[in-house]
């Protein structure tokens, strides 16, 4: 199903590659004019020139709430209006057990992963109106737990119960929040894919469609919990894993 989104102002965290990117991509072919971030600048430059268009983009460190509430008035100035939100900035994870984990790399995923999703949104939130939402990426790994990856889980099962208060604060203005959960998916910064041939075919073997998933597909996800067609869709967790246990 083809979706409609011209008009319509979009918001988009983590532009510069993967996930972002891919969802850049395909709500800026179904119309709407994107305000794109990232803290990869080169990259953000590189999905607006696969858009073909001339989309408002800007490096932004979601930790920073002053950033973030400086790209939020930019992008309203410019278009006027906000109607959607994907936050979708964050650092993958890496395997580490409990005891070498260290403060600085739990601080920089909780600053990203958790803060960054709340520093856009309360930014948002003043200048949406109704039929506006958000839509935030946790992971499978914010559902399914997995050993030495507990600050990873824990970021992404904050994601969830953020977005699912979100829901309930924000669902009688009118405005919508959905959660994407993906699972193995082939993007350049997915640990797995980073280790080699024989990481990739584990994830594989783990999925029961018998490969990874790609970006497109989760930005499928994205643009229907967007669209007038989940209009009823609030709090939702849609998990885009090919089948895993």
């Amino acid at each position: 199903m083809a979706y409609n989104f011209q008009g319509q102002v979009i918001l988009i965290t983590g532009a510069a590659s993967g996930i972002g990117r891919a969802a850049a991509l395909k709500i800026s072919s179904l119309g709407a004019d994107l305000a794109l971030s990232d803290i990869n600048p080169s990259g953000l430059a590189e999905t607006v020139r696969l858009s073909h268009r001339d989309h408002l983009h800007q490096e932004l460190d979601v930790s920073s709430p002053e950033a973030c509430k400086a790209f939020v008035e930019k992008v309203v100035s410019r278009h006027n209006r906000l109607d959607h939100v994907l936050n979708c900035a964050g650092i993958n994870p890496t395997s580490y057990d409990l005891v070498n984990t260290t403060d600085e790399y739990a601080r920089k995923l909780l600053d990203v992963n958790v803060l960054g999703v709340y520093h856009v949104t309360r930014a948002a939130i003043p200048h949406l109106k109704r039929g506006a939402s958000f839509v935030n990426i946790s992971s499978i790994l914010g559902l399914h737990p997995a050993a030495h990856m507990a600050l990873y889980c824990a970021t992404k099962h904050a994601v969830v119960g953020f977005s699912k208060a979100m829901a309930l604060e924000l669902g009688p203005r009118g405005i919508r929040t959905n959660v994407v959960a993906p699972g193995y998916i082939d993007t350049p910064t997915n640990v797995g894919v980073l280790e080699g041939e024989e990481s990739i075919r584990k994830m594989e073997a783990q999925t029961a469609l018998g490969r990874l998933g790609t970006p497109e597909e989760v930005a499928d996800a994205v643009a229907y919990l967007f669209s007038e067609q989940a209009r009823f869709a609030n709090g939702s967790v849609l998990e885009i894993n090919g089948g895993t246990g």
